[in-house]
């Protein structure tokens, strides 16, 4: 059978703000492709991009391995993909030159490319597959293979010599056990672990157990998994990390979806079929504060090994949020965040500012909530437009001069908001400082009432009072001036 060489085209190098993290994941997405075609006695082989600096590093691997198609497939799991950031797309593009360049016939999947498949062509591609593509690409490959018309495969775009063609979408996969696991022995797992110890963090692997999520912020694209929601069994999941556990040693994993645990009783089965086999693991998740609050969803994770669960806690104005078409209450936000406390699991927010409409009051209430909930991280974005979304179709006119960013430190806002880029840049450092304060302030009285609770992170934080104190209150005069500005 025929070789072919996969690659996707993520590099965490060229994305300063991860890369400086040192907590770099496997494509999973990738592997999963790999393993599918593998299955179906095809010779596959995977230049993985994630720790490598430069595109043309992949030259000498297509002379050395010489494959009939090189498959650039990018791991959909990864949210950082979705935001289709131009560094990435650039190396892509470079990558096509020199898949070409050997005679490879270039099929591309990501979210990039399945919403600006016109570029992708321009540069070379021959094929571009939309949505989830295991399926896709397994039967484009047969039918190249045996000289058979494409012209019917649902899925995929490409160019005859007059005209671009695009096909029907494909039907998402709803048994996701019938794939086999990903191939990771395709994967040089120490060379992602010498990367993890820079960070000083348990290494971790990541694992997805659903595909697509069911509901409708309007601000969220979906163009690989869509609105679907598929799960694996727990089963499945449970035989994956069992095997990454004997392989590799890895007891501590990150589940990549985009929702965990939204089938009724499916995190229940879970725990049960972790402590049938006696494995121990720790694991952090992706959740809804509403989804949380369902039946004995919180006491099952804690059980199963939960660590850490970051919730798209977006805005603390109910306003914001309804404009968003989040679904969710401020007060679950409250409610969850105090539950998982209660069991000792961490809970991260991820907060949005900039969205249509939003004011200084709708500000105040997010920082008021961070400052009251005290969640143990945040992480902050601007409003992004992506294609495909309610969200991008009201804004689409204002993306003249930039539709992407450049790498996911950019920060820029594409669209005419409140506030400007600058405004809110600064609003980012103030509101992590003022986190920060809030947490040391709280362990300090912690500390005063019971000493025995007293531990180095928790000093570190009180002492860094006496940098955060100083240069939060500088930074919320240069916050004021600003908004003045605007």
């Amino acid at each position: 059978m025929s070789k072919i060489l996969f690659s996707h085209s993520y590099y965490y190098r060229l994305d300063p703000k991860q890369w400086k993290n040192k907590k770099p994941f496997p494509p999973l997405g990738t592997i999963y492709a790999a393993a599918l075609l593998r299955e179906n006695g095809f010779e596959v082989d995977l230049f993985d991009t994630n720790l490598i600096e430069d595109p043309k590093t992949i030259c000498p691997v297509l002379t050395e391995i010489n494959p009939k198609y090189l498959v650039i497939y990018d791991d959909g799991f990864n949210y950082l993909t979705k935001m289709c950031l131009t560094n990435m797309r650039e190396a892509c593009f470079r990558m096509i030159s020199y898949g070409k360049k050997e005679q490879c016939k270039v099929i591309v999947c990501s979210s990039d490319s399945t919403d600006h498949y016109e570029k992708y062509l321009d540069n070379g591609a021959d094929f571009i597959i939309q949505g989830e593509g295991e399926l896709t690409l397994l039967e484009l490959i047969k039918k190249i293979e045996n000289n058979e018309n494409f012209n019917t495969i649902d899925g995929i775009v490409y160019r005859n010599q007059t005209n671009t063609i695009v096909n029907p979408p494909r039907k998402v996969l709803q048994n996701l056990d019938q794939l086999p696991f990903p191939a990771w022995d395709l994967i040089d797992i120490k060379s992602y672990q010498s990367v993890w110890k820079k960070s000083k963090t348990e290494f971790t692997l990541n694992i997805a157990t659903t595909r697509g999520c069911p509901y409708k912020c309007n601000w969220c694209a979906k163009p690989i998994y869509g609105n679907r929601y598929n799960a694996h069994s727990p089963k499945y999941v449970v035989d994956q990390i069992a095997y990454l556990n004997e392989k590799n040693n890895v007891n501590r994993f990150w589940m990549c979806d985009d929702i965990f645990g939204l089938k009724p009783n499916w995190v229940q089965e879970f725990n049960k079929e972790l402590k049938s086999r006696k494995l121990a693991i720790k694991y952090f998740i992706q959740s809804r504060v509403d989804l949380l609050l369902k039946e004995d969803t919180i006491e099952a994770l804690s059980e199963s090994g939960l660590e850490e669960v970051w919730v798209g806690a977006e805005s603390g104005s109910q306003r914001i949020l309804d404009a968003m078409d989040k679904g969710t209450k401020v007060e679950e936000i409250y409610e969850a965040t105090r539950l998982l406390k209660l069991k000792d699991v961490r809970v991260a927010f991820f907060l949005q500012f900039g969205y249509l409409t939003e004011d200084k009051n709708d500000i105040k209430k997010t920082i008021a909530m961070v400052k009251e909930l005290q969640p143990d991280n945040i992480g902050i974005s601007v409003s992004y437009p992506l294609p495909g979304t309610a969200f991008y179709e009201k804004v689409k006119n204002d993306l003249k001069l930039k539709a992407n960013w450049t790498d996911s430190d950019d920060f820029e806002m594409m669209f005419k908001g409140t506030y400007s880029s600058a405004f809110y840049r600064k609003l980012q450092r103030y509101v992590h400082k003022e986190f920060r304060k809030s947490q040391g302030i709280q362990n300090m009285k912690l500390i005063l009432k019971q000493p025995k609770l007293a531990s180095l992170s928790k000093l570190k934080s009180i002492l860094k009072l006496g940098y955060y104190i100083p240069s939060g209150l500088f930074d919320r005069l240069i916050l004021k001036m600003s908004e003045n500005e605007n």
